[in-house]
């Protein structure tokens, strides 16, 4: 009798639990599940955005964004943006984190300053930058002229455009890289490196032996999340060129807002959102499989 009644409580206690789970769960499906299930059914219609009036088109909107030349560009520089930012942050990142493991003084106050440009807004962080590249006044202009040079159209050049955005971005969150690999080489045991030495292995050896095969939780975290990020940037391409010149810096995320906003295309534009969404969530699938095969691997 005592047993059951101890199961019984048991059971009363793990639902009672359970039902702290609820907020969150109704969070997420509000804010989450109903804007993705909307935005999908979205994407089926002409919506223009403002009308309570909408008719289906069915996969129409999706088929346009095979020949929209626009879209097509923005496809590319998504992908520049996210891969590009992610692998500048992956090498900075773990320089930066074997560089700061050691002990010497002030390294708390340079891990600070590295990781500081992340707790500021991207808007604030593009206008800076901004006032560096802009054509009249830039401070890049002012330094090129004490060359005897004219100044350089930094951002009304496509590619020059599109690399100030990568580096803009990768120098914004290098921190968490930084971060991250910090915390994993802290936990690498010192056991393995004494043990690598006695074996005569130098620190290059050491580092691919050891550090890489140790950091693979490490590089799956850091490589997902800037991933993420450089797939849906749009602060900064819309503070430092606004898309242009033209659309030829466009990421997904701000050729969806001119065309929503723009161009009152809100049907059209949920469809590039949907697109994105399955590029972001595909490629997180794929870079979290081929870190799981690396860490079999090691194992």
């Amino acid at each position: 009798m005592n047993e059951g009644r101890g199961n019984r409580r048991h059971l009363l206690r793990g639902s009672s639990i359970n039902l702290y789970y609820l907020p969150a769960l109704i969070l997420f499906a509000v804010f989450i599940v109903y804007p993705v299930i909307r935005g999908v059914a979205l994407s089926g219609t002409n919506w223009n955005g403002f009308s309570h009036n909408s008719n289906s088109v069915g996969l129409a909107n999706y088929k346009a964004l095979l020949t929209d030349a626009n879209f097509v560009d923005a496809l590319r520089n998504t992908f520049i943006y996210g891969v590009g930012s992610t692998l500048i942050q992956q090498v900075l990142g773990l320089a930066l984190a074997i560089g700061l493991d050691r002990a010497f003084k002030g390294r708390a106050f340079l891990r600070s300053v590295i990781y500081l440009p992340v707790l500021v807004s991207p808007v604030v962080m593009g206008t800076m930058y901004y006032l560096i590249f802009r054509y009249q006044g830039g401070a890049a202009n002012d330094v090129v002229g004490l060359w005897g040079d004219g100044p350089v159209a930094w951002l009304s050049n496509e590619w020059v455009a599109i690399a100030v955005i990568v580096f803009v971005n990768s120098l914004q969150f290098v921190g968490i890289s930084m971060l991250i690999y910090l915390s994993g080489l802290q936990s690498v045991p010192q056991e393995l490196y004494e043990a690598s030495s006695l074996d005569g292995a130098g620190p290059w050896r050491q580092f691919r032996s050891v550090t890489v095969p140790m950091l693979i939780p490490a590089f799956t975290s850091s490589v997902t999340i800037n991933l993420i990020g450089g797939l849906k940037l749009f602060d900064i391409i819309s503070v430092l060129t606004g898309g242009g010149p033209g659309y030829s810096t466009n990421s997904i995320s701000t050729l969806i807002g001119r065309t929503y906003f723009g161009s009152q295309q809100a049907g059209y534009a949920a469809a590039m959102g949907t697109t994105l969404f399955a590029i972001i969530a595909v490629m997180t699938v794929i870079t979290n499989l081929a870190f799981d095969k690396a860490r079999e691997r090691v194992q």
